[in-house]
């Protein structure tokens, strides 16, 4: 019995490991909570300026960000660059055979994206946050850039003037899986040249736009939550007074 205990531990010990072999071998980064309305805001407005100029977001209207605490007026001003009506769905102006000819592929539309990615490795916020921090130069690709999360990918780092430019550095390691081998591993990154943000303030941005893009993905969770806890609540009650007065009808039949 030991023994089928010490052996079942460390299957379930290997599972984290499978998980990340599945996302093609680089460990996600936890993405920080930023659920705040400064915060949803700011991830917004990057949303607007950076990523809207190549992927849609087909199933949101620039009018829901009145949730955010924005006034129709704010968006109209600060936001709105590709629509003219602020009932206008979140749309780019880009054609997908300029697209296709451009990237190699037509960028997908970013609605649900948050949702679409997620998996065992991590939440689809884990992805987002990690595959947007881990663009490295790599002079071989079309768009010069290349991706950690995704080798080889078709996008190019949208922003690279605020992160800098960053080299990757890989070396030769000793094989896990088969003695005398070795593989070409990922070693970390090098700053080529400095962007216009620290890397704190960098992550803390790409918080930002991850948090917008998780709210986006469903912009009534908050409220669900919340009505959630109240539902809980009033059946808690209900059930404690249920009990208290079955208890009282049959002590009377008794």
């Amino acid at each position: 019995m030991k023994v089928f205990a010490k052996k079942l531990i460390a299957v379930l010990a290997l599972v984290p490991g499978l998980a990340f072999a599945a996302e093609g071998g680089y460990p996600l980064d936890r993405a920080p909570e930023r659920n705040d309305l400064a915060s949803l805001q700011n991830g917004a407005k990057i949303f607007v300026n950076y990523c809207l100029n190549c992927h849609s977001a087909s199933a949101m209207r620039y009018n829901r960000l009145r949730d955010l605490g924005l006034s129709e007026e704010q968006i109209k001003n600060n936001l709105l660059f590709s629509a003219d009506k602020v009932g206008a769905m979140m749309t780019t102006a880009m054609r997908p055979d300029d697209a296709k000819a451009w990237f190699g592929a037509v960028p997908p539309d970013l609605s649900v994206i948050a949702r679409a990615k997620s998996s065992p490795a991590g939440s689809g916020a884990d992805y987002l946050y990690t595959y947007l921090r881990t663009f490295y130069k790599d002079d071989s690709r079309p768009t010069g850039w290349n991706n950690m999360v995704v080798p080889n990918v078709a996008m190019p780092h949208a922003m690279w003037q605020q992160q800098g430019i960053r080299a990757a550095k890989f070396s030769d390691q000793p094989d896990p899986h088969e003695a005398g081998k070795t593989v070409h591993a990922f070693a970390g990154f090098e700053q080529v040249e400095p962007g216009t943000m620290s890397q704190q303030d960098f992550d803390t941005a790409t918080a930002d736009l991850v948090a917008y893009l998780s709210w986006m993905a469903e912009p009534a969770q908050h409220t669900r939550k919340r009505l959630g806890v109240v539902v809980l609540i009033f059946l808690s009650i209900f059930s404690f007074l249920a009990w208290r007065l079955n208890e009282s009808y049959w002590k009377q039949v008794k």
